[in-house]
């Protein structure tokens, strides 16, 4: 089984490729998203209200608040990762295990591939790309936040120029989806 990681920095484009990925007809996981799912779990609910208790307001949790927390402070920041990376690394490898029997290639869309060293489980990496000011305007938009927010966010992360430099493969995400989706397809032939 071949594992493919799509990655970029935040706003970059990268589950825009892994939707056209899997319109093409391959299997796309989102750890991301996984994350997401944890916080509707009370397990892992019950953990967070233990570390970050200011982050639940009349007993409900506040994400918007654990986000200014953690991104206003690194020790925060790192506190949170601690808790949610044994829930993602239990959950990639059971994924992986499950699947590696019978099906040939998967991918995972993180934005932290390489932050949390996911990139250990890939045989390949797609870092999904755009200027930097085309990407500020796409998480400022979709996330309504400002600018300031956005470079506390960027700035928590590996810089696109080292991910570029680490990747197997590039796509400029400001291509038309056709444009993009023949790179894929390229990209897949050589590896296959």
């Amino acid at each position: 089984m071949i594992i493919i990681g799509i990655t970029g920095s935040i706003g970059c484009g990268k589950t825009y490729l892994a939707n056209i990925i899997k319109k093409m007809g391959f299997v796309v996981y989102n750890p991301d998203k996984w994350v997401r799912d944890f916080y509707k779990k009370s397990e892992f609910l019950n953990i967070i209200k233990q570390n970050f208790p200011t982050t639940f307001e009349n007993g409900v949790f506040n994400k918007r608040s654990l986000r200014n927390l953690v991104f206003n402070n690194k020790d925060q920041l790192e506190k949170l990762e601690q808790i949610v990376h044994p829930f993602l690394k239990k959950k990639i490898k059971t994924v992986i295990n499950k699947l590696s029997r019978n099906t040939d290639v998967i991918f995972f869309d993180a934005a932290l591939l390489f932050e949390k060293n996911w990139d250990i489980y890939c045989d390949y990496i797609i870092v999904a790309d755009i200027d930097e000011e085309t990407q500020k305007q796409r998480v400022m938009k979709r996330d309504n936040i400002t600018a300031e927010d956005f470079y506390k966010i960027i700035k928590v992360q590996i810089s696109q120029a080292q991910k570029r430099d680490w990747a197997d493969f590039i796509i400029n995400t400001g291509e038309p989806e056709n444009i993009n989706k023949i790179q894929i397809m390229q990209f897949m032939d050589e590896i296959l």
